[in-house]
């Protein structure tokens, strides 16, 4: 699938690690309205402190990203080594640096082989090839089982059609906050700045920032959203709409290729005293071991459901008396099942996809989060990541 209108793509393996693609480069043809949002991780790559400093006014003309290595916590050469990877793609484009978003991932204190990096940039030139949305995709993989994509189409206020592309990664290290592991989002619709900047993060946040895997916030996260404007200008609620619709689908993928998982766990929390509360009550629930591993052996164990409701933060308002849990729709508190009805139960929760709901009777808000259930398969790739 070709890229949205006015962007291009250069995808290649320059032995970061091994003989996959991994290094990408995507540039629109001038510096375009962007947006993006980064980990709150103390511990934050150099790449992430370079790119918020990048589109800090609203533009970029593209991005780079170095799959394989995070280049993370390796102090001032790492820094000096993002800067020159910045410097070398703007001058491949025909750009400056500070239009670039630099974007690394992959294995935490290892310095980037600056020696195929720089023997690689010495040779980019525009004008690319043309990557598909496919290879891009397949070239930031890290653990990922496979690429993850996702397009919608919006009408243009001209009456001509609007693409909105997204590519993704990710599938350890992931509780996201602000952003998430590796997400570009392309538009080709025509927006300022600061609405794009406004309609991304309302996105973001009912998106990549309700999606966890395993309670972990990367050092590397980044969201981005560049808009080449070529399609024509677009209604700001349409957009909303279709970006909504790639970044809901990009989290799915998202946690249904959780390392190791199985099952896709969604839990959606009402009744809440207001929006936040029942985003934290919902995140209780999918962020629970306990939770996660009854799902993985197909347990109706509404009691685990209880306990993270309970413990959950800012709950001190939830009443258990009015309370209600659902499995896929089907009522396991506070009515009590009979053994044929569990039974059935156990059936459901061997699905692909798993539903869990929650209604706390309190109040109209709401939120839905999006995770995975726990496997022995998580604990291997985790426990053998770097040997």
């Amino acid at each position: 699938m070709d890229l949205p209108d006015g962007f291009s793509a250069h995808v290649a393996n320059i032995g970061i690690k091994d003989d996959t693609p991994d290094f990408v480069v995507v540039t629109a043809e001038r510096p375009v309205p962007a947006s993006a949002v980064f980990t709150r991780s103390r511990f934050a790559g150099p790449s992430v402190e370079i790119s918020r400093e990048h589109v800090a006014d609203g533009s970029l003309r593209g991005f780079v990203v170095v799959s394989k290595n995070a280049n993370v916590a390796t102090g001032a050469q790492g820094r000096a080594d993002a800067e020159e990877l910045s410097a070398g793609v703007a001058r491949a484009i025909g750009g400056r640096t500070e239009d670039v978003l630099v974007t690394s991932t992959g294995v935490i204190g290892r310095p980037y082989p600056m020696d195929r990096i720089r023997a690689h940039l010495a040779q980019l030139a525009m004008p690319f090839a043309g990557a598909t949305l496919e290879a891009v995709a397949g070239a930031i993989t890290t653990t990922d089982t496979h690429p993850k994509v996702a397009v919608a189409a919006l009408e243009t206020v001209e009456g001509t059609t609007a693409t909105v592309a997204g590519v993704a990664k990710g599938v350890g290290m992931i509780e996201p906050d602000m952003a998430t592991m590796l997400a570009f989002v392309l538009t080709d619709a025509e927006l300022d700045a600061p609405t794009l900047d406004a309609e991304f993060r309302w996105v973001v946040d009912r998106t990549f920032n309700s999606l966890s895997v395993d309670t972990d916030t990367s050092t590397s996260d980044t969201a981005v959203v560049l808009a080449s404007g070529a399609a024509g200008s677009v209604d700001p609620s349409a957009f909303r709409r279709a970006l909504l619709e790639v970044c809901t689908d990009l989290t799915r993928q998202l946690a249904a290729d959780g390392e190791g998982a199985e099952t896709l766990i969604v839990v959606s929390v009402a009744g809440g005293r207001d929006d936040q509360q029942a985003r934290r009550i919902a995140k209780s629930i999918v962020n629970s071991p306990l939770v996660k591993t009854a799902v993985h052996g197909a347990d109706p164990n509404w009691g685990r459901v209880a306990m993270a409701v309970g413990k959950a933060d800012d709950a001190e308002d939830v009443d258990q008396d009015r309370v209600r849990i659902t499995f896929g729709g089907t009522e396991v508190y506070p009515t009590v099942l009979d053994e044929e009805a569990l039974a059935d139960l156990e059936g459901y929760l061997r699905r692909d996809e798993v539903h869990i709901g929650v209604d706390l009777g309190i109040g109209s808000g709401s939120w839905t989060v999006y995770g995975c259930d726990l496997t022995d398969g998580y604990v291997r790739i985790n426990a053998d990541y770097t040997t």
